[in-house]
């Protein structure tokens, strides 16, 4: 499923220490602003769990998920601890989880639009230098990285965060069951990922979502 997303990774060359540190840095930058959003509209929403457990940061250390990490090598697909949300200090439970849900996945395409405001700026205004050259490709690397973890987060499939999007329209009953089965969908999740299943349609919105960017911005 995440065919794309391993093959942009693999497109940073580890044939030098560099291009390690900058491959792992785009994804923790990513993961790292996704699950912070999180947490951060679960406390506007009323929920302070995740503040008083020490996840509203930009730490990455606070959110990395070793062996999370290690698939998203692997594999292309992987995912960090997640940020733990109480729905019952919401007032509506279903509309405060879907709310919390969209923040990780919509945070992640400000990332990307972000990073291609500061390519915008280097294309401008900075002459051409390996370094510039290299920063620019960076950000430019990270923003797709950015834009395919949102937009894989908003399949709605449990436990990503398109199911509890999806599951604030449904009735009380088969919000339930959906969420019921959600210890079964990283199993499923990872079956479709090593299938490959549906890695050519989340590369054509990948592709389409970074070029609306790119035309907006240049």
């Amino acid at each position: 499923m995440l065919h794309y997303i391993q093959t942009l990774l693999g497109q940073l060359d580890l044939s030098t220490a560099l291009d390690a540190v900058l491959r792992v840095a785009s994804v923790l930058l990513c993961l790292t602003v996704h699950e912070t959003c999180h947490g951060l509209a679960a406390l506007s929403l009323g929920d302070r769990t995740a503040k008083e457990l020490h996840r509203l940061s930009f730490n990455p250390l606070r959110h990395i998920d070793w062996l999370g990490l290690a698939m998203m090598f692997a594999v292309g697909f992987g995912w960090a601890k997640p940020v733990p949300v109480d729905p019952r200090y919401f007032k509506d439970p279903k509309r405060g989880m879907a709310l919390t849900a969209l923040a990780g996945p919509l945070s992640n395409f400000v990332l990307a639009l972000a990073l291609l405001l500061a390519s915008r700026g280097i294309y401008l205004y900075a002459e051409y230098t390996p370094l510039w050259d290299g920063i620019f490709n960076f950000l430019h690397t990270t923003a797709i990285l950015s834009i395919g973890l949102g937009l894989f987060n908003l399949i709605p499939i449990p436990p990503l965060d398109g199911s509890k999007v999806v599951g604030a329209l449904l009735p009380d009953r088969a919000y339930f069951t959906l969420m019921r089965y959600e210890r079964y969908g990283m199993l499923l999740l990872l079956l479709l990922s090593f299938a490959n299943v549906g890695g050519g349609l989340i590369g054509r919105g990948i592709s389409g979502v970074y070029t609306a960017m790119v035309n907006l911005i240049y």
